[in-house]
């Protein structure tokens, strides 16, 4: 534990942080999960509102540095592939 008032103060801080990043990369990988999973069903439509969904979180959570923004192209780039081959018609 420290001795200072600030350093008390930013162990706060980071705790609250901490949780509130854990729920949102929680999040993300909630609705990458979702389009993975939507994938085998066959159904265009909702696989492509569920990556749409996957991709705009990835956007967000890198825009805030909950993840690399490179991370974040990375994992839109494999799921559009992944769409791609699912449904190249």
């Amino acid at each position: 534990m420290p001795n200072i008032k600030q350093q008390e103060k930013r162990m706060r801080q980071a705790a609250k942080a901490r949780m509130r990043n854990r729920a949102r990369k929680t999040e993300v990988k909630t609705f990458v999960k979702k389009f993975v999973v939507s994938l085998p069903e066959g159904d265009k439509e909702a696989s492509q509102e569920a990556l749409r969904k996957a991709a705009s979180l990835l956007d967000r959570a890198a825009s805030d540095r909950i993840i690399h923004k490179n991370n974040a192209a990375h994992r839109k780039s494999r799921l559009t592939a992944k769409f791609q081959a699912a449904f190249k018609d």
